[in-house]
């Protein structure tokens, strides 16, 4: 493919899951032949199974205790993840290229206050003037920054405190479909002109009661024991299994990058979101419609890193595109070994596919049962995000080189 100066390139990798910290420890599980083994917290919130937090030492990339006692970790682990981005692209001591970098988050409500939450529950119970009872609770008892949930764009505060990161700020809310807009906002903003680089990303947290509730509440979470995520059809609850996780990539034109001499970990050839009726096999349509630009790409050494939540109806379809629409080609459900990360999960599988491509890694089966091996190092990847409820989305990636 031919090279163009406005061509978007990532150029630098943060990532955080259960299964480690930093591009090294996810290089390593891409490159290692095998399935990792899954990494799962089964007691705390029994019966409901989740992909924990690694151990982190948030000062490598927080210095300021002061800093890191007022986020949750929430915020914690995006700026975390955004830091390692920084670092991996050589901007971290860069203030001046920091004050013009554009910054565009993905990000759900932020963390609860449990125990305000517990206190209005508890009081309810005791008095029928509810309304009155949750306006006193709601102007006594939360915090500046919550409003029954952190602030939405903390993340992108804070980043901007402790990185320095300063130009444009945006962020986007709405599950799986935010992370979907990060990057194809600031993909477009690139490809454009308007922006010559940028932070993209998001973080979840997936060991907190009130977010493993709310899949929940629509009967998605798995129950009971972990399983492959192709293979949790006959598992009991919805199949959805929640992991604690943080991606931020920086993304340049070519022409920004290559005056830097920057390494370029892949180039995104296309990036698109949409949403709909999923009945009546709208799903099926809308996803071979974002696939198009993937059918040039060779099936032998092409890894599909899909998002799939694991919710046994939409994981089957969407296998089934897949498989029909580029037959050859490896599908790795990563969310098997990381986790569903909600609106970090489509920046996340991004990071996995650059750091495929970039090592030419062989990616192991994650589930051997559902998926085959790859008989060739990884030159292409394709990205997939189906939400558990609204929203799809497909990028296409390419070796530089």
């Amino acid at each position: 493919m031919s090279k163009a100066q406005n061509d978007v390139v990532i150029t630098g990798v943060g990532i955080v899951t259960c299964q480690g910290v930093g591009k090294d420890a996810h290089v390593a599980l891409l490159t290692a032949g095998r399935a990792p083994e899954p990494i799962i917290e089964a007691e705390k919130f029994k019966p409901y199974p989740v992909h924990p937090l690694p151990e982190i030492d948030w000062s490598q990339q927080i210095a300021k205790r002061g800093d890191q006692r007022q986020m949750e970790n929430w915020q914690r682990i995006g700026v975390f993840a955004a830091g390692l981005a920084l670092d991996d692209a050589g901007f971290k001591e860069d203030a001046e290229t920091c004050g013009r970098m554009d910054m565009i988050v993905a990000a759900g409500g932020g963390e609860r206050d449990i125990n305000v939450d517990t206190l209005i529950v508890d009081e309810g119970l005791k008095r029928n003037d509810r309304e009155l009872l949750l306006n006193e609770k709601l102007t006594t008892e939360l915090r500046p920054t919550l409003f029954l949930a952190q602030l939405s764009n903390l993340l992108a505060g804070n980043i901007s405190i402790v990185h320095k990161v300063t130009g444009s700020s945006r962020t986007f809310m709405g599950e799986e479909a935010a992370g979907i807009s990060a990057v194809e906002t600031a993909f477009y903003r690139i490809k454009s002109g308007e922006s010559s680089h940028a932070l993209v990303g998001g973080a979840f947290v997936a060991e907190r009661q009130d977010m493993i509730l709310l899949p929940e509440a629509i009967g998605a979470h798995l129950q009971g024991k972990w399983a492959p995520l192709w293979s949790r059809k006959d598992t009991e609850g919805g199949g959805m299994i929640l992991g604690s996780a943080g991606a931020f990539l920086v993304l340049e034109s070519r022409k920004h990058a290559e005056a830097r001499g920057a390494h370029i970990y892949a180039t995104i050839d296309s990036i698109e979101g949409d949403r709909g009726n999923r009945n009546a096999g709208n799903l099926e349509v809308r996803l071979e419609r974002l696939l198009q630009p993937a059918k040039k790409l060779a099936p032998e050494t092409t890894a599909i890193f899909s998002g799939s939540t694991g919710m046994h109806d939409l994981a089957e379809r969407e296998k089934a595109v897949l498989e029909h629409q580029l037959p050859g080609a490896a599908v790795r459900g990563f969310g098997g070994v990381s986790g569903h990360a909600i609106e970090a999960q489509f920046t996340l599988g991004l990071a996995f596919a650059a750091l495929a491509v970039d090592s030419k890694a062989k990616v192991p089966p994650f589930d051997a049962a559902h998926e085959k091996p790859m008989s060739a190092g990884t030159t292409a990847a394709v990205v997939t995000a189906v939400g558990h409820q609204r929203g799809e989305g497909v990028a296409v990636l390419s070796a530089d080189a």
